[in-house]
Formats: structure tokens, C-alpha cells, sequence
């Protein structure tokens, strides 16, 4: 019998992150999510909030509780990515207005209070935006430290290197020190950067995989890829992009599809040519002790054959 985990999805929505939502609804015999926290990341917060909601209510889960949380990064201006993900940051498809309403409660202290509720290591914190919320709670309640059973994000590179900058990766750049926070931290990580994502490319006849299904789902979600993924398409000059948060919960869901390394990443929170670079020992030289488990390589039909049958539940 496979054990379900209990999880909280902290996250940016961003075309990407709403594939990654809805792929971990459309699992719950393997992951209950104990909620949803919204960050100001690939859009601002008003509108990663409410596009949150969107994404619960298109996959039939109005009775999620959906939290906002911060609205800038810890102690940056905010820097978001209209110029991949549109005006909505879900661009692409015709959207609705949620019904559901957003929880009172701060995401920040949803964070801290389910951990304290639930019994020690039993929640896996999912990652797929700036860090803003997770390195908030920390510092605001350090104990909840050891409560954390692991943090799994999608953020950094290393091979790669940036996409928002030469150097760095979106989700760590807009919070370098909320990244550096989370990376200090003894809990348990697993990261996937874009040395991983950049594998998983959505091609035309992936993409037709999803409108087949003949659902509103596989058409929001086949709307949605086909605007968010012209600009890589664009930038790398390929006839497909990277599919990036979804790997989140696909980890989660099939970690033997994943393989990495346990290594030290650390986050440059000073340097003006390479803030927000994560500096990946991956090959053991720097002498610093291993920090988390840096992912380097996917079995990308078995991902994508995954993603497509889950959302056909939907």
C-alpha cells in the first residue's frame, strides 16, 4: 500500500507551477495537500494568489485552503517574469474568477502553525517559486526546524547556469538570502535546478498529448504551455522549453525517475555579476560538508508518460 505524504505546496503560479499543482491533485492516493501558500514571484502576489485558486477550482478541489503570503522578498524589491508568463501569469487560455475565497491567515503563519499541529517529519515542504515564505517561517519560528520532515524546490543550476541572469535562476535570484536561509538550514533538501528541468521539454507532440485527453484540463493546460514556453522557445532557439515545477511533484511521486548527487549548494547573496548563482560543489572540491541532494538527470518519458496519465484523472 502506498503511504500518502502530507504536504504544503508553496508556490508562484506561473503556468509551470499550476501543471505542478494540478499534478499533485490529480495523486491523492499518494500526496494530501494540507494547503497551498502563494508567493509574489513570477507575478505579484495579488495575482499568484488568486491564480491559485484557479488551478483548485479547475481541478474540482474548491475545499482547499489557499493562503497569501509574502508580498516582496525578505529584504529586496521584487522582480517578477510577466515577460515569460504574461500579465495573468497564467496567459495562454481563457481564465475564469475563482469563487473560492482566500484564507485570513498570513501563508507565513499557516506554515509555522500546520507544522506545529502535525506530528514531527510528517510534512514535505514543496517548493516552486522564490523562497520568501520558507525562509520567513524560519526565522520567525526557528522550532518549527526540526518539524519539517524535507523541503523539496525547484530553484537553481548549476551546468546550466541562469535564466533570469547570466549566472542565476529566477527563484533563487528574486530571494537570495531567503534561498540562503533555507540552504543553512539542517532540514532535509532536494533540489532540482534547471540542470534537470532543461531535460524535461515539452515538444509539440508532448503538448498534443495533453489536449488529447479531451478534458478542460488538458486544454487549459495545453493553452497555458504553448505562451509560457514561446519565450524559451525564443531564447534557446529550439522547437521546445523546459517544463520546470512540475519535477517537484513528479519527485515526489517517482523519485526513481530522478538521480542526483548529495553535495554542498551554497547561494551568492553579495556579488553584482552572480546574485543569486547556487554554487553546486558537484564534484566534491570546496571541502564544505554535502547540504542537499542536487538532481542532475530524469528519465523523461517516464516523467512525461506520469504527468500525462495523472491529468487525465482529472
Amino acid at each position: 500500500m502506498v503511504s500518502q505524504k502530507n504536504i504544503i505546496i508553496d508556490t508562484d503560479p506561473g503556468q509551470d507551477d499550476a501543471v505542478a499543482i494540478l499534478l499533485a491533485l490529480a495523486s491523492p492516493k499518494e500526496i494530501n495537500v494540507l494547503g497551498i501558500t502563494a508567493v509574489a514571484g513570477n507575478v505579484p502576489l495579488k495575482l499568484t494568489s488568486k491564480n491559485a485558486r484557479i488551478i483548485c477550482e479547475l481541478a474540482g478541489r474548491p475545499d482547499l485552503l489557499v493562503f497569501a503570503g509574502c508580498n516582496s522578498p525578505m529584504s529586496r524589491p521584487l522582480i517578477t517574469a510577466e515577460h515569460v508568463h504574461g500579465k495573468t501569469g497564467l496567459d495562454g487560455p481563457k481564465l475564469f474568477e475563482p469563487k473560492m475565497r482566500l484564507q485570513n491567515k498570513h501563508g507565513v503563519d499557516f506554515i509555522i502553525d500546520t507544522l506545529k499541529s502535525h506530528n514531527p517529519e510528517t510534512i514535505t515542504l514543496c517548493c516552486l517559486g522564490p523562497l520568501t515564505n520558507i525562509g520567513s517561517a524560519f526565522t520567525k519560528a526557528p522550532e518549527i526546524l526540526s518539524r519539517v520532515k524535507e523541503i523539496v524546490l525547484m530553484g537553481g543550476a548549476y551546468f546550466e547556469v541562469g535564466n533570469i541572469t547570466p549566472a542565476s535562476e529566477f527563484n533563487i535570484f528574486v530571494d537570495p538570502e531567503a534561498a540562503q536561509i533555507v540552504l543553512k538550514s539542517p532540514v532535509k533538501k532536494t533540489i532540482l535546478p534547471l540542470d534537470v528541468t532543461h531535460k524535461v521539454l515539452v515538444t509539440k507532440k508532448r503538448n498534443q498529448r495533453f489536449r488529447n485527453l479531451g478534458t478542460q484540463v488538458g486544454k487549459m493546460v495545453s493553452e497555458m504551455l504553448e505562451f509560457s514556453e514561446r519565450f524559451d522557445k525564443q531564447k534557446y532557439g529550439t522547437d521546445a522549453a523546459p517544463l520546470h515545477d512540475p519535477c517537484v511533484i513528479a519527485y515526489l511521486l517517482k523519485p526513481n525517475l530522478f538521480s542526483g548527487r548529495y553535495i554542498n549548494v551554497e547561494v551568492e547573496t553579495n556579488s553584482q555579476l552572480t546574485l543569486g548563482m547556487t554554487v553546486a560543489d558537484w564534484w566534491g572540491v570546496s571541502g564544505r560538508k554535502p547540504n542537499a541532494t542536487f538532481i542532475g538527470d530524469v528519465d523523461v518519458e517516464g516523467f512525461f508518460n506520469l504527468l500525462t496519465d495523472r491529468l487525465s484523472n482529472l
